[in-house]
Parts: C-alpha cells; sequence; structure tokens
C-alpha cells in the first residue's frame, strides 16, 4: 500500500514539473485585437479618443462607476495628455497617456493598472477609411502580470465582452466586435 502511495505522489510530482516547466516556456505577454466598422469619418473617431474629456460619451467604463474620481493632466489632447481615475471595484485605479497622436489614423496609449492589481498594457487605436465607414482595429498588449487577472480588468480589447456586442443597427467587425453607440451616433 505504501508503494503505491509513493508512485502516485511521485507521478503527481511529475505531472507538476511538467506543467511548470510547459508554463515556463510561453511568451510573457498578450495581445489581442478588435476590428469593427464604424459608419463615420476617421477624424470624428479620432476626435473622440485622442480626448480624454470625451471618453464619457463613448466609454463604457465611465458609466460603471458614477462616483469614479477623475484627473486630467498634461496636454488637452493628443500626446502628452493624461488621464488617471480611481473607483470601485468595476473600475480600480489606473492611468493612462497617449503616447503618440497621428489624426486621424492612429492613437497609442499606456494603460497602467494599479487597483485591484497592477498590470501595464499598450493600446493602439487605428483608423482607416473604408468607402462610407471607418475600419477600426483595437490592438491591446499585456504584460503577464495583467494577464493573471484580465477577466476582472477594463480593457480597451474587451468591447465586444462589455455589451457592444449584438446591439441593434450596430456594425459589426470580421470578429464580431461591434462598435460603441456613440461612434454609431457620429455618422458621416
Amino acid at each position: 500500500m505504501l508503494k503505491i502511495v509513493a508512485i502516485v505522489a511521485v507521478i503527481i510530482v511529475a505531472l507538476v514539473a511538467g506543467l511548470l516547466a510547459y508554463a515556463a516556456t510561453k511568451p510573457g505577454s498578450l495581445r489581442v485585437q478588435r476590428t469593427a466598422s464604424i459608419k463615420a469619418a476617421p477624424e470624428k473617431i479620432f476626435t473622440l479618443i485622442n480626448d480624454f474629456r470625451s471618453w464619457g460619451i463613448w466609454s463604457p467604463y465611465e458609466k460603471k462607476d458614477p462616483a469614479m474620481q477623475r484627473t486630467l493632466s498634461g496636454a488637452a489632447s493628443g500626446q502628452g495628455a493624461i488621464y488617471a481615475w480611481s473607483g470601485n471595484g468595476n473600475v480600480g485605479q489606473g492611468r493612462m497617456e497617449i503616447l503618440e497622436s497621428s489624426p486621424p489614423s492612429r492613437i497609442a496609449i499606456k494603460l497602467d493598472f494599479i487597483k485591484p492589481f497592477e498590470g501595464h498594457n499598450l493600446a493602439e487605436f487605428t483608423f482607416e477609411p473604408d468607402g462610407k465607414v471607418t475600419r477600426h482595429l483595437g490592438d491591446d498588449r499585456s504584460d503577464a502580470l495583467h494577464r493573471q487577472g484580465h477577466e476582472r480588468v477594463p480593457r480597451h480589447g474587451r468591447h465586444d465582452r462589455q455589451g457592444f456586442r449584438g446591439r441593434p443597427g450596430q456594425p459589426e467587425g470580421g470578429d464580431g466586435a461591434v462598435a460603441p453607440a456613440a461612434f454609431t451616433a457620429f455618422h458621416a
């Protein structure tokens, strides 16, 4: 009997060691890309994202905690604009800074989460005119620490999980992501 227990223990230790060795070969980051087609000119969409004061119009996270404290600093918009927030468990605490702003085609934002746990991301918004619509590509890159709890942290790349999928009258992107309601309100 003791021999069987020892064999089972060795097998369990070997499986755990194998799992840990496999996990060590995986990259320390996560990348999420989403696309959507939006019935608006790139300039109109760009303006909404390039100015943190406009995020209340379209960002679902602005409504998750009405008492959330917001601090805007740095440039009024574009490169150097900073947005910090502190709120309840739905939004946590963090800071965003626009690192690059190339009107009307690209915005890169450094996104740092502080609570409920630390995480560091780079969120890129790219806009390409495509006939009567603008093709929006959202590209999120996250560090491994953030990946451990990404289901609880608000992220640009998770719009399709935050209520935009399946809303009537909204255009869908190639992967099923749907444009925010505010974007569809700015039709060309």
